[in-house]
């Protein structure tokens, strides 16, 4: 999950409650598994949107990987700096799964949307290695700390991914952790009356 905090839109368009007609025609349109792939595309039509005014950004994916979603994250705080008179906003349609719930969270609360119907899925990050000892002993201690490490700065990234994606919402940091492992799915509606996204579509 991300590591910085959710967007904080500068001053431009008005950051009020969007209508349905706002997004009859989202400028930029994803949808699968979100990897280097959907990166691509995903560079290509935000190159292509207009530099002001409003922007709208659909996915849906059941998921992939989570370090291109904040890649594509990344991009949306670092062009919402570069471009104050834009809004960037998120629109989840259908399935927004894993690695997708990752990238919703760079968007300021305001700035995210579901369709009706649609599902945000939150888990934890899973790991599907195996670690061979061998050799002298200070090497294999050394092997299995570099395993931990690995361990512990992944479930650091992951956690402070759950923090912006629940910032300003009823959901705690507690209920997040006690209910990921076992995959939360959070309908469009019980999203936004928990405080998750502005609205539904």
């Amino acid at each position: 999950m991300s590591d910085v905090s959710p967007l904080q839109q500068p001053a431009g368009p008005p950051m009020g409650v969007l209508s349905a007609q706002a997004f009859d025609a989202p400028r930029i349109l994803l949808a699968g598994g979100v990897d280097y792939a959907m990166y691509d595309r995903f560079r290509s039509q935000l190159a292509a949107a207009p530099k002001a005014g409003l922007v709208v950004i659909e996915l849906s994916t059941l998921g992939g990987d989570p370090e291109v979603a904040r890649m594509m994250g990344e991009d949306v705080r670092f062009h919402s700096d570069l471009d104050p008179s834009r809004r960037l906003v998120f629109l989840g349609k259908a399935a927004i799964y894993s690695a997708g719930a990752t990238f919703m969270s760079f968007f300021a609360t305001e700035n995210r949307y579901l369709t009706r119907g649609t599902r945000v899925m939150i888990h934890e990050r899973k790991m599907d290695k195996h670690l061979h000892i061998a050799g002298p002993l200070t090497t294999c201690v050394a092997s299995v700390k570099a395993v931990l490490h690995e361990l512990e700065h992944s479930i650091a990234i992951q956690n402070e991914g759950f923090e912006n994606l629940i910032r300003g919402s009823s959901v705690t940091m507690d209920e997040v952790l006690q209910r990921a492992p076992e995959n939360w799915y959070i309908e469009a509606q019980d999203a936004k009356a928990l405080g998750l996204i502005a609205g539904v579509i």
